[in-house]
C-alpha cells in the first residue's frame, strides 16, 4: 500500500513565500509550526503557536501582538554595519548617523529598544511634531547622537528645539519652510542659544512605489533653490551662517526602485557641495528615509517590495555621495538617514483566531430538482449530469448563463425562492468541478482565473482591519498571512478574511505573490473545536500608530517576548483597551454612561433581581475588551 508523501516545512515554506520575505526571522519549523527566529537563522527560535498558546493559558485574549525587541536590535545592527562596511570598501572618509522617525511607531518598547540598541552607533531619533520631541528629549541618547526636528513648527516647537540645545542634545532644526528661517533667528536671540540648523531641499527627483507623489517639485516640505540662496543670505547677515550644519533631501516613504534613489542621492550631494561653495560649513547630509520592506519578496520595483537589498542600498549611497563631493574637492559629509519602515516592520506579527468559516454553496451535490421546478433549474441539474473533461467549458458557460437569467426572472417575481436557491447549489457544485478539472490542467484558461475567488472560504477572524491593518484597506498594501500551524499538512482550502466591524471593507481579498497579487490564501480546514491562528507578519511600521477605533474597536494587547537557547520569556504584556477607554477618547465618561443606564433602569418593569444583574453585566462591558470573547 503506497503512503501518502508527507509535506514538508520547505514546501510550506514556498506556498507562504516565507524565505523570501522574512529577512532570516521567521521560518517553518519541523513540526509544522511558524517559529521566529529573532537573533537570525542560526540562532535560539521560538514557537508561535506555543507562545500564543501560553498567553491565552495566561487568559490573555485575542487579538493580539506579538513584538520581538530582539528584532529591532539586530535591525538597528544590520542597518548600522551595512554603512560601516560601504564606508570601509570605498574609503569614505565621513560617519554615518542613523535618525530614528519616530512617528512609524511610537511604542513606548519600539522607541526604549530603538534608543538603547542605537546608543552605541550614536544612534538619533526624529521629531515631526512637539508631542515627539517632548518624548525624545527624555530618552537616553549618546552625547553625538542627532534629534532631527521635521514638519511645520511655531514659536512653542522651536522653543523647546533650542532649549534642547542648552541641554547639550545635539537638536537640529530643519527648515520645512522658508517662513520659519525668521522665527528661528527671532527665538535663538530670544532664548540666547545659537541654533543647529538644517534646510530641506525639494528634490526634483521623484521616488517610486505607493509615495512617489509625495516627491519632487510640488512635494508638501522643502525649500526651492531660489529660496535656499535667500536663506543663506539671511544667516549671513545674521551671523549665524555657521549654525547651518545639515542639508535634508527626503525622496519619499518605501522607494522600491534603487534607480530613483541613486539620482536623489545624487542631486543631494550636489546641493551639498553647493552651500558649501557659498560659505555654509555643512557636515551632514541628510538623505532622509525611503528605505523599502519587501513584503511580498519579489524583489522587484512592485509597490510592495524593493529591487536592492539593505548593504546595495548602503554601497549606492555611500559611493554616490563620495563621488560627487570629490568631485568638487569637498570633504566628505557625516551621512544621515531616517529609516523608519526598515527598522521596525520585521519586529511585530498580528496574531488573529479564525471564528468562523463562511463557505460558498455547493459543497455537496444537491438534490435533483423536484418534477414542478423551473426548466432552467432543471437545465442546470442535466449540465451537472453531463459534466466531464471534454465539455467543462461548454457546461459552465451555460450553467453561468442560467444562473443569471434565473436571477433576472427571480427580480421579476417569475421565480421562486426555492428554484433560485436550488440553481444556485447546482451552479456552485458545477463551479467547484469544473475547478477541480481546471486544477489538472497544465495551464489554467484565463477564463477560470475567477473561479478560485468566487469558491474561496471567508475566514471570519476576530479582529477590525481599521485599527490594526489600516493600510490593507487604505492603500492596499499587502502584508504576509501564514496559518501558525499545521504546516506539516497541505493547504487544501482557498480564502479570503473578513473582520468583525460592520463595514463591508472589513476584509483582506489581496495576498502575497512573487509574480501577481493573489486573491485568496491558502488555508487549512478549520477542524471544530480546534482554534486555528493566523499571523499578519510585518506590521511593526505604522499599523500600531494609524489605528482608528472604527465601531469602537480599541488598540490590541501587545506581548514583549524575548528568546534564547532556553527558551521564551514574555517580559511584560500590555492589556488591550477596556470599551471605557475607548468610549471616552468620544468625549463621553463611564460615570454618565452608567447614570443614564441606572435612571432607564428605574423606569423599567424589570424585577429588583434583573435591574441588579442588568446593571453588574453593564459595568462588566465597560471594564471589558473590545473584541469578542468566549
Amino acid at each position: 500500500m503506497r503512503t501518502a508523501k508527507r509535506f514538508t516545512p520547505k514546501e510550506a515554506e514556498e506556498i507562504y513565500l516565507v524565505p523570501h520575505w522574512s529577512a532570516g526571522f521567521f521560518r517553518v519549523g519541523r513540526d509544522g509550526e511558524m517559529e521566529v527566529t529573532p537573533l537570525g537563522p542560526g540562532g535560539p527560535s521560538a514557537s508561535l503557536l506555543e507562545i500564543v498558546e501560553a498567553l491565552r493559558d495566561e487568559g490573555r485574549p485575542l487579538p493580539l501582538v506579538l513584538r520581538f525587541p530582539q528584532i529591532l536590535e539586530a535591525r538597528i545592527r544590520a542597518l548600522n554595519e551595512a554603512f560601516r562596511e560601504a564606508m570601509a570598501k570605498y574609503g569614505y572618509q565621513g560617519a554615518y548617523r542613523g535618525v530614528y522617525p519616530v512617528k512609524v511607531n511610537q511604542r513606548r518598547l519600539v522607541l526604549e529598544t530603538v534608543a538603547k540598541a542605537g546608543k552605541a552607533y550614536h544612534y538619533g531619533l526624529e521629531a515631526g511634531s512637539k508631542p515627539e520631541l517632548a518624548l525624545i528629549l527624555a530618552q537616553d541618547l549618546s552625547e553625538e547622537a542627532l534629534i532631527t526636528t521635521n514638519g511645520f513648527k511655531d514659536d512653542d516647537f522651536i522653543r523647546l528645539a533650542l532649549m534642547g540645545r542648552k541641554l547639550g542634545r545635539n537638536v537640529v532644526i530643519t527648515l520645512e519652510k522658508f517662513a520659519e528661517l525668521s522665527r528661528v533667528v527671532r527665538l535663538s536671540r530670544e532664548l540666547g542659544v545659537k541654533p543647529l540648523l538644517g534646510i530641506r531641499y525639494k528634490l526634483k527627483a521623484k521616488g517610486a512605489g505607493q509615495w512617489e507623489a509625495s516627491g519632487g517639485e510640488n512635494a508638501k516640505f522643502g525649500l526651492t533653490t531660489p529660496e535656499i540662496v535667500q536663506a543663506v543670505e539671511i544667516l549671513k547677515e545674521a551671523d549665524l551662517l555657521d549654525a547651518l550644519v545639515m542639508v535634508h533631501a527626503h525622496i519619499g516613504s518605501q522607494v522600491t526602485d534603487i534607480r530613483r534613489i541613486k539620482a536623489a542621492v545624487r542631486e543631494a550631494a550636489q546641493t551639498y557641495v553647493q552651500l558649501r561653495k557659498l560659505g555654509a560649513p555643512l557636515r551632514y547630509l541628510n538623505l532622509g528615509g525611503g528605505l523599502a520592506v519587501d513584503y511580498d519578496g519579489s524583489k522587484t520595483n512592485f509597490y510592495a517590495s524593493a529591487n536592492y537589498t539593505l548593504s546595495e542600498y548602503a554601497e549606492d549611497l555611500v559611493y554616490v555621495t563620495k563621488e560627487v563631493v570629490e568631485g568638487h574637492g569637498e570633504p566628505h559629509p557625516i551621512l544621515v538617514t531616517e529609516s523608519g519602515r526598515a527598522v521596525t516592520a520585521y519586529h511585530e506579527v498580528l496574531v488573529l483566531e479564525v471564528i468562523d468559516v463562511i463557505t460558498p454553496p455547493g459543497e455537496k451535490k444537491p438534490p435533483a430538482p423536484p418534477e414542478e421546478a423551473h426548466p432552467l433549474v432543471k437545465e442546470l441539474w442535466e449540465g451537472l449530469l453531463s459534466l466531464g473533461p471534454k465539455n467543462f467549458r461548454e457546461v459552465y458557460h451555460d450553467a453561468f448563463a442560467d444562473k443569471e437569467t434565473l436571477q433576472t426572472l427571480y427580480d421579476l417575481g417569475l421565480v421562486s425562492l426555492k428554484d433560485r436557491a436550488l440553481a444556485e447549489e447546482i451552479f456552485y457544485h458545477i463551479a467547484r468541478k469544473v475547478y477541480a478539472l481546471v486544477g489538472e490542467l497544465p495551464y489554467a484558461p484565463d477564463e477560470f482565473e475567477d473561479l478560485e475567488k468566487l469558491l474561496a472560504d471567508k475566514l471570519v477572524c476576530n479582529f477590525s482591519i481599521f485599527q490594526s491593518l489600516p493600510d490593507a484597506w487604505a492603500i492596499h498594501q499587502l502584508f504576509p498571512i501564514v496559518p501558525l500551524s499545521r504546516l506539516h499538512e497541505p493547504p487544501t482550502r482557498q480564502a479570503t478574511l473578513v473582520d468583525i466591524s460592520c463595514d463591508s471593507d472589513g476584509k483582506i481579498d489581496r495576498f502575497i505573490d512573487l509574480h501577481d497579487v493573489r486573491q485568496t490564501l491558502p488555508v487549512h480546514a478549520v477542524r471544530p473545536g480546534e482554534p486555528y491562528y493566523l499571523g499578519v507578519f510585518l506590521v511593526g511600521a505604522y499599523q500600531d500608530v494609524l489605528g482608528s477605533n472604527h465601531n469602537l474597536f480599541g488598540q490590541v494587547g501587545e506581548a514583549h517576548v524575548r528568546v534564547d537557547e532556553e527558551g521564551f520569556a514574555i517580559e511584560r504584556f500590555v492589556p488591550g483597551e477596556t470599551a471605557e477607554k475607548v468610549i471616552e477618547k468620544m468625549g463621553f465618561t463611564a460615570r454618565e454612561l452608567t447614570l443614564g443606564v441606572e435612571r432607564l433602569v428605574r423606569q423599567s418593569r424589570l424585577s429588583p433581581a434583573e435591574k441588579g444583574a442588568f446593571l453588574e453585566r453593564y459595568a462588566r462591558e465597560l471594564q471589558g475588551y473590545t473584541y469578542l470573547e468566549d
